[in-house]
């Protein structure tokens, strides 16, 4: 059976918790949003794939099928969820094709990223129970939302300084720290 590859061609954005670059206590985990289309050529696919899995069970009047892996949002929007481990890690690169492998790597919700991946067939060992998976073939990153909110790539302290402007507040040269003064509500 042959695999379908999916891309993304327009960036998307990363939804909910995401452990691309560093495993969680549950291995490696990227969630996502796409469109419509997107799913109408999984939808297609699944069907074939389906057929296949169909033919391969041991008693198809008492199989049962699992839903789809995806989760519609709201009108025309779809969450699809992908995990991993060491062994079938996905590549992941950078706008220009270069491997980003530094596991420091703030790669989080709002993240924008183009994915490619494609459907997999599955039955479990029971023989009774089949559905489909999405597996991961790749990632590019094309713009990080770190816990920061801003990368600030080659900017320097001068540059930092004109983007926020002077206000009133800290100065370095003159802390005014405050103190904070006891009330009744702080002897509890």
């Amino acid at each position: 059976m042959p695999r379908n590859i999916i891309k993304t061609d327009q960036p998307v954005i990363l939804e909910g918790y995401q452990a691309v670059m560093k495993p969680s206590k549950f291995g490696y985990s990227l969630a996502t949003t796409v469109s419509q289309e997107i799913i109408d050529l999984l939808e297609t696919d699944r069907v074939e794939t389906l057929k296949w899995c169909e033919s391969k069970l041991k008693n198809p009047k008492r199989s049962v099928c699992k839903p789809e892996p995806w989760e519609e949002l709201s009108e025309g929007q779809y969450k699809v969820k992908f995990s991993w481990n060491d062994t079938n890690r996905p590549p992941i690169v950078d706008t220009e094709g270069t491997p980003i492998t530094d596991e420091g790597t703030p790669i989080y919700s709002g993240s924008k990223v183009k994915v490619a991946f494609y459907q997999k067939p599955y039955i479990l060992k029971d023989g009774v129970t089949y559905g489909t998976t999405l597996k991961l073939v790749g990632v590019q990153i094309i713009a990080l939302n770190s816990e920061a909110g801003i990368d600030t790539g080659d900017m320097n302290t001068e540059d930092v300084a004109a983007l926020f402007g002077n206000t009133q507040g800290f100065k370095a040269s003159e802390p005014n720290v405050t103190t904070a003064t006891a009330t009744d509500e702080d002897d509890f």
